[in-house]
């Protein structure tokens, strides 16, 4: 039977909340860490937490804001967040299941905004974009951080391919001159940009969506067919592990 795409993200990630609250890849990183140096610096009366997850933004920020918001399609993952700072006792984070284009908040209501490895899921990137722009003040700042995919075709081919099949609510993972064109036209201007790279750990990269094992398979296939070229860049490992590359942008 077949779901729209919404309902779709809702079905993948909704029972595995619980997960991604205890995901060591979404729950460390240099790019939490700067985050977390950002809302420090800021000292924000109100951040967004958009496209929360297991709500690890939520968390780095909580400590330096007066209030987060944490926002996610998921109302199974909302819920898991709430408990999740109920118990670490982070009584300033609110939750919300929202669609991130067409986000229940009040223009400029954000002095912060953050979005972390989300973006790859929306239906509409830049109608999400221009949302995360209209609920953020004038001034304010606002961090994107995804998986991006590599300048190499075969590459962003394979990425591609593996995610899918990891997850069928996989969208895209978008291209770095992709991410620049879409964030300037939904009125961002950039500040800074980090790159990184992050290790993919195969059987906790597919336990973790519970992916098939026939999809498991499919994806070791690929990467067994893999060009020279692509195994050296994603460092495909012997077990299947492999190494994407991540971008942050700091944007005003």
């Amino acid at each position: 039977m077949t779901q729209d795409h919404n309902t779709l993200v809702q079905s993948q990630f909704g029972p595995r909340a619980a997960d991604y609250i205890t995901s060591t890849v979404h729950a460390q990183g240099a790019d939490l860490q700067r985050i977390a140096a950002i809302a420090q610096s800021l000292a924000p009366l109100h951040a967004l937490d958009l496209g929360c997850g297991g709500g690890h933004v939520a968390f780095a920020m909580a400590p330096h804001a007066q209030q987060v918001t944490a926002s996610d399609l998921s109302p199974d993952m909302t819920a898991a967040v709430a408990a999740e700072a109920a118990r670490r006792g982070l009584a300033n984070i609110a939750t919300c299941a929202a669609l991130a284009t067409a986000l229940p908040y009040a223009d400029g209501a954000f002095d912060m905004l953050a979005c972390r490895f989300s973006a790859h899921h929306w239906q509409d990137v830049p109608s999400g974009l221009r949302e995360a722009r209209r609920v953020l003040r004038p001034g304010g700042v606002a961090v994107f951080a995804d998986v991006f995919a590599p300048p190499l075709a075969a590459a962003d081919t394979h990425l591609q391919a593996v995610e899918l099949l990891r997850d069928p609510s996989h969208l895209r993972d978008y291209a770095e001159a992709e991410w620049r064109a879409m964030l300037a036209q939904a009125g961002f201007a950039i500040t800074a940009v980090t790159r990184g790279r992050l290790r993919m750990q195969f059987g906790e990269w597919t336990a973790r969506m519970r992916t098939p094992p026939d999809r498991a398979a499919a994806i070791r296939t690929l990467q067994a067919l893999a060009g020279s070229e692509v195994a050296r860049h994603f460092a495909i490992e012997q077990d299947g592990s492999f190494t994407i590359d991540t971008i942050l942008f700091e944007t005003v």
